[in-house]
C-alpha cells in the first residue's frame, strides 16, 4: 500500500498574499468549503500520540507522525511531517494498533461497518468545524498553497509538498523554503494549525495534555 508523507509549513496570510501568489505564477485550482469531524477515545489515546483521525465530507483520513531525521536548519524546524492515509482498512488497522482495541485473532469489522468499528474502539467525535479553502499550485516546484478560513475565526495558510513514503523529504523542505521566500515569509516562529487553536479555545484541558505530551516528546 503506497502512502505519501505530507510535508507542510503553516503561515499567516493577508489580503496581499493573493497578489503575491499571482505574481509568482501560482494558479488557483480550487475553492471549496468542507466540514471536518475529529475522533478519539475518551482518554485521547490517538491525539496524545500525535495521531489524527478525521472524517472530511464523509471520507476518512488518518495523519500519523513520521520518524524525523535530525534537523539541520530553522526552515526544516518550521515544517511538520505526517503520513496521510486514506484507505479505510489501513486506517482501521493503524487505529486499532494504537488503541490495542482488538483481541488477538480479531480481524476487525467489514469496511462498511464503520459505526460498529467506532463503537468497538470507543471512538467519539470530540471536535468539528468547517473551513473555506482556496488552493493554489506552483507547477514548476510541485508545491501547493492553501489559504484556510475556519468558521471559529482563525485563518492560516499552508505550503505543502507530498512525498512518496521513503522519498526525498529534504528536497520537499527546500521547495517549501523557496516558496516561503517568494511569499515574503520572514518570521522564524512555527505557526499553529487550526486544530491546535480550536482545542485551546474550546477544549483547554485536552490542549494542555497535548502540550504536555509534546514537551515530553521533545525532552526524550
Amino acid at each position: 500500500l503506497q502512502m505519501s508523507v505530507e510535508v507542510e509549513r503553516k503561515f499567516f496570510f493577508n489580503p496581499d498574499t493573493l497578489k503575491t501568489l499571482e505574481k509568482i505564477g501560482a494558479v488557483c485550482v480550487n475553492r471549496q468549503h468542507f466540514h471536518d469531524k475529529y475522533f478519539d477515545s475518551p482518554t485521547f489515546a490517538l491525539t496524545l500520540r500525535d495521531t489524527w483521525l478525521r472524517q472530511r465530507q464523509g471520507c476518512w483520513e488518518l495523519k500519523c507522525p513520521t520518524t524525523k531525521t535530525a534537523q539541520t536548519n530553522v526552515a526544516a524546524e518550521l515544517c511538520t511531517r505526517y503520513k496521510e492515509i486514506t484507505d479505510l482498512s489501513e486506517i482501521q488497522r493503524r487505529v486499532e494498533e494504537v488503541l490495542h482495541a482488538c483481541e488477538d485473532g480479531d480481524r476487525g469489522p467489514s469496511l462498511q461497518d464503520e459505526e460498529s468499528w467506532l463503537k468497538k474502539c470507543h471512538l467519539l467525535c470530540f471536535a468539528q468545524f468547517a473551513t473555506t479553502r482556496q488552493s493554489f499550485v506552483l507547477q514548476a516546484e510541485g508545491v501547493r498553497v492553501d489559504l484556510d478560513q475556519a468558521d471559529f475565526g482563525y485563518s492560516v495558510g499552508e505550503i505543502e509538498v507530498l512525498v512518496p513514503e521513503g522519498g526525498d523529504v529534504n528536497s520537499a523542505l527546500e521547495k517549501i523554503e523557496r516558496t516561503a521566500q517568494k511569499l515574503g515569509l520572514t518570521a522564524n516562529q512555527r505557526v499553529r494549525g487550526k486544530m491546535d487553536v480550536f482545542l485551546e479555545r474550546n477544549l483547554p484541558e485536552h490542549y494542555a495534555k497535548l502540550l504536555s505530551y509534546r514537551g515530553e516528546k521533545e525532552r526524550r
